[in-house]
């Protein structure tokens, strides 16, 4: 743990120089440049409001300020974890020149996907004072809640990118799991409307992105607690998590040279 915080005091600046770089490569090509990273949520969200809206006629309150907060706290839960899985081989050049904690590679992509989502939430913030959202003291819950969103991202991010080194099949077992935990989480449904009490229970409680984006969702959208105890487990399970991939990590960093 003492080399964990000695690492993190000494790489930081890079981490932050590393994400600025990273941010301003992605859309140096584009046209739109960084309008895309506020397009890019806003459009997805217009084709899930139409498809459930107005096709399956969904009848949720501030559906479209749901569906927005759940695309934004899934896209950095997913663009992190599937770019983290061949994250050390992707870095090649860095990691055979150069030492830097792996893990510290997982942190610059997690820093730039937590600036995106950042974006993202200003535009609900607008969103919500365009809809004349009530709101109330349970806003607060958002901050531990995005805590246990960003350990838990790291944490699995870590140890998925520890075994991606050795084994090539993983990334593509991991894009299907994320599939599939894509339509778990509720992303553009309430989970409690479109399953029995059994299984939404489950998957509330289980899952812990779905539970964290229907916690958000409440606390931010709707005025309501969200369940405080599951908020303080998940943040014990994501610190853990996250201990046992940087543990992982450095055990095995110096043989990830060989491998790639």
């Amino acid at each position: 743990m003492k080399r964990f915080w000695k690492d993190i005091k000494r790489y930081m600046p890079y981490a932050k120089y590393a994400t600025k770089s990273g941010l301003k490569s992605e859309v140096a090509s584009s046209h739109l440049s960084w309008l895309w990273w506020i397009l890019d949520p806003i459009l997805f969200m217009l084709v899930y409001w139409f498809i459930f809206m107005v096709i399956f006629g969904q009848k949720k309150e501030y559906f479209h300020i749901f569906v927005f907060v759940g695309l934004s706290m899934w896209n950095l839960f997913n663009k992190t974890v599937s770019g983290s899985v061949r994250i050390v081989a992707a870095n090649r050049a860095v990691v055979t020149k150069v030492y830097i904690p792996k893990y510290f590679l997982i942190i610059i992509l997690l820093f730039q996907n937590l600036f995106k989502m950042a974006i993202s939430f200003g535009i609900v913030i607008v969103m919500m004072m365009w809809s004349h959202v009530p709101v109330s003291y349970n806003v607060i819950y958002v901050i531990p809640i995005f805590v246990d969103l960003i350990l838990i991202t790291f944490g699995v991010s870590a140890i998925l990118a520890h075994f991606g080194v050795f084994f090539d099949d993983l990334k593509n077992i991991t894009n299907v799991g994320l599939r599939i935990l894509f339509y778990m989480s509720g992303i553009f449904y309430v989970i409690t409307d479109r399953v029995n009490e059994a299984i939404a229970t489950l998957l509330l409680k289980v899952n812990p992105v779905g539970f964290l984006i229907d916690a958000c969702r409440s606390a931010l959208v709707y005025c309501e607690t969200p369940h405080r105890k599951l908020i303080l487990l998940w943040f014990v399970i994501g610190a853990a998590l996250s201990a046992i991939g940087v543990a992982i990590i450095y055990k095995n960093e110096n043989n990830y040279v060989k491998v790639i």
